[in-house]
């Protein structure tokens, strides 16, 4: 269910096109293409030999969009070309989406780091287990709660994920939580393991402190101020790319389900994908949006002995670029999505496609945004 599944090309359409990004200094987004053929072969080239319908490859550099490439068709039954404006699934590079709208509460008083599961939760309190009760908000959203990935009886995670008896997505998330919280730690408390049942419950004390559903919460808080007017939660609508996985269109038990938001379900154009992350470069530089720069610091940098900040893996270096890299992959088993951001030079690579890593999508994505960090390199 959670498998990473890897995007096919269409390469019997022959269908290939290059979207150069036009100057638009009134935005402050945009700046005159750079690299448009580079692009072109870097993608051409990672798609070669898979299956994917359709892939997209966007460069950022000095805080602006300076190309983007896209391949393909929209799906497997849809010979349309894919173009800039469509949107795609990123799965968890997501999460740090999730992680500011958390940080735009904290900024406000609505919630504070070291608020407790216990503390806001507290009318689940026989849902809890003793040793999260103390759990903070600072440690779900770092990997530090010592929560499973996701809820480990099988049986019990499908009868949730697909149980569609109510349409509140916050119901639905409660239902999850409610189970989640009853299974043993992983590990002690400030250790990392990685836990999407961590982002569903940080997202639900946000539902509960604010009395606002995340889905709203993220559009007032996230999508609307950065102007990401095409994002939106779960499959993208009719008329845009389709998930794939075993060489055919995605159903929805092939993927997670709406409610899943919090931890990995946000569906966007790369333009859009691009503004929350030119934020977060400028945030990196005390220069961003939508957050103080003491709380930029605070959900970008990891816990001590931990790898990962809040929503971003942070390593040294990736393709000679000096570090911090904020990286992250993301697939709802259909997509696959891959981004890395170097906030010392503002630049960053972001790469989709629509399938899963049975069909090439996750070497695909990672050969496309490996090779466009190695361009931007070589062109510092």
């Amino acid at each position: 269910m959670f498998s990473r599944l890897a995007v096919l090309l269409a390469i019997c359409t022959g269908v290939f096109s290059r979207l150069a990004v036009l100057l638009a200094i009134c935005t402050g987004v945009f700046a005159a293409p750079a690299f448009a053929d580079d692009l072109d072969a870097i993608l051409s080239k990672a798609a070669a030999g898979k299956k994917a319908p359709g892939a997209g490859l966007l460069i950022i550099q000095d805080y602006a969009i300076v190309d983007e490439a896209v391949y393909g068709v929209r799906s497997l039954s849809d010979p349309t070309p894919v173009s800039r404006s469509d949107v795609w699934n990123i799965g968890s590079d997501g999460k740090a989406m999730t992680a500011v709208m958390i940080a735009r509460l904290v900024d406000r008083g609505v919630l504070s780091w070291e608020s407790t599961i216990g503390g806001v939760l507290p009318d689940m309190a026989g849902d809890v287990r003793p040793e999260y009760r103390a759990i903070t908000l600072q440690q779900l959203l770092t990997h530090t709660s010592g929560l499973p990935e996701n809820i480990r009886d099988e049986k019990a995670l499908n009868s949730l994920f697909y149980d569609e008896s109510s349409a509140n997505l916050s119901d639905r998330r409660r239902a999850y939580i409610a189970r989640a919280l009853q299974d043993a730690p992983v590990g002690r408390a400030g250790r990392f393991s990685y836990s999407n049942t961590g982002f569903l419950v940080a997202a639900f004390m946000a539902e509960t402190a604010s009395k606002e559903t995340y889905e709203s919460l993220m559009r007032d808080e996230v999508f609307k101020p950065l102007g990401m007017t095409s994002a939106g939660f779960g499959r993208p609508p009719p008329g845009q790319p389709a998930g794939h996985r075993q060489g055919r269109i995605a159903v929805p038990r092939d993927v997670n389900p709406d409610f899943f938001a919090p931890a990995g379900n946000i569906y966007l154009s790369l333009d859009d994908w691009a503004r929350f992350c030119i934020d977060q470069l400028r945030g990196a530089n005390g220069k961003g949006a939508l957050l103080k720069p003491e709380t930029y610091s605070v959900t970008q940098s990891p816990p001590p002995g931990a790898p990962v900040s809040m929503g971003w893996f942070v390593r040294d270096s990736i393709a000679g670029l000096p570090g911090p890299v904020y990286y992250h992959e993301g697939s709802d088993g259909a997509w696959f999505a891959v981004v890395a951001l170097f906030p010392a030079s503002g630049s960053g690579v972001l790469a989709v496609t629509n399938g899963g890593k049975d069909m090439g999508g996750q070497a695909l994505a990672l050969a496309a945004a490996m090779n466009a960090a190695k361009l931007l390199a070589n062109k510092k």
